[in-house]
């Protein structure tokens, strides 16, 4: 089995090169171990620090987001042929020595996709982390508890930024979100019935290192949510258009039963022809959101049949490209006799 080590990296000439040689050189059951950072837009020594540690280095002309570094990352990954994707964040929060328990589950078959769980501690108890921020750990608990209610699993950590793939799930994975990828993930895999695990994961925090992903947290939950937000439409529309009418609908029917029954005591609406008016126009509202919800839910078999149609022709690509890297390495070695 060949396991890449995916490392998105943004200016992180303090730690990229210390991270890359802590990283295990052999792990029983894998026969190779390649590492692919991707810099994303660095203007440090991140990417030639990599290079030197032995990393194969991708560079993105410019600062694009975490979630266009991962993407980046996964398209390469299968490119290499890799059997199980690692990604680890390059700032040293966690612990490359943990990797062969991460990936473990994968390799016996239990599970496609493991996600690191900051939060949870192998006696089942849930505690925050030393050094992370009271707001910043409430802040992920809610975001736990949205994907969950969404997935209907449960999670008690969904932004770890250390996590394993199977190539199956690598093939199934389509992400859109360019500023993280961390909850798109859960939610993508979680529709497609691919196999879900978390595992306990030791994490350091630094108290004097802002995070480049939520060092604004409101900018962060901003961004995160609008990225749940259009998956969960996309995934679940009729749910989704259902429940944004329930509200113009009940409150469209209160207006419209207590002008009823004004009607019904007078023998006439007025004084309250207005609220009887919004009343017609908030049902109307939901009624519309209701029908789009039924039309857009119809298009769902559509894209299922879309991205099982994209499944294939990624497997498809990617074993022509290992064959045709295989017959190139044969060629060189016809060449070197």
């Amino acid at each position: 089995m060949k396991l890449v080590i995916l490392i998105p990296a943004y200016n992180e000439e303090q730690t990229i090169e210390s991270l890359i040689e802590s990283i295990p050189k052999t792990i029983s059951g894998i026969e190779t171990i390649s590492i692919l950072v991707i810099d994303d837009g660095s203007t440090d020594k991140t990417a030639n620090l990599a290079k030197t540690a032995g990393a194969i280095v991708i560079s993105h002309n410019q600062n694009l987001g975490v979630g266009s570094a991962f993407k980046t990352g996964l398209n390469h990954a299968l490119e290499l042929d890799a059997d199980i994707l690692v990604n680890i964040d390059a700032d040293g929060q966690f612990s490359a020595k943990q990797i062969p328990l991460l990936i473990d589950p994968i390799m016996t078959g239990n599970a496609d996709f493991i996600s690191g769980d900051r939060f949870r501690d192998y006696d089942g108890s849930i505690n925050k982390p030393e050094d992370m921020s009271s707001i910043k750990y409430w802040g992920n608990k809610q975001m736990a508890r949205l994907i969950s209610i969404l997935t209907q699993k449960q999670f008690t950590d969904v932004s770890c930024g250390f996590r394993a793939y199977s190539k199956e799930a690598l093939l199934n994975l389509n992400l859109t979100g360019r500023f993280t990828y961390t909850q798109e993930t859960f939610l993508d895999l979680a529709n497609k019935d691919v196999i879900i695990s978390t595992l306990p994961v030791k994490v350091t925090y630094f108290p004097d290192r802002k995070s480049r992903v939520a060092g604004n947290i409101g900018h962060y939950i901003y961004r995160t949510v609008n990225i749940i937000f259009r998956t969960y439409r996309d995934y679940r529309p009729l749910r989704f258009f259902t429940g944004l009418g329930i509200i113009p609908f009940f409150f469209g029917l209160a207006c419209g039963i207590f002008t009823f029954i004004h009607y019904l005591n007078v023998g006439k609406i007025t004084p309250y022809k207005s609220l009887g008016i919004i009343g017609i126009y908030l049902i109307s509202i939901a009624l519309i959101l209701w029908i789009v919800g039924i039309l857009a839910d119809m298009f769902v078999r559509l894209r299922i049949n879309q991205e099982r149609i994209l499944y294939f022709l990624k497997k498809k690509q990617y074993s022509n490209t290992q064959d045709n890297n295989r017959e190139l390495k044969q060629m060189n070695y016809s060449d070197d006799k």
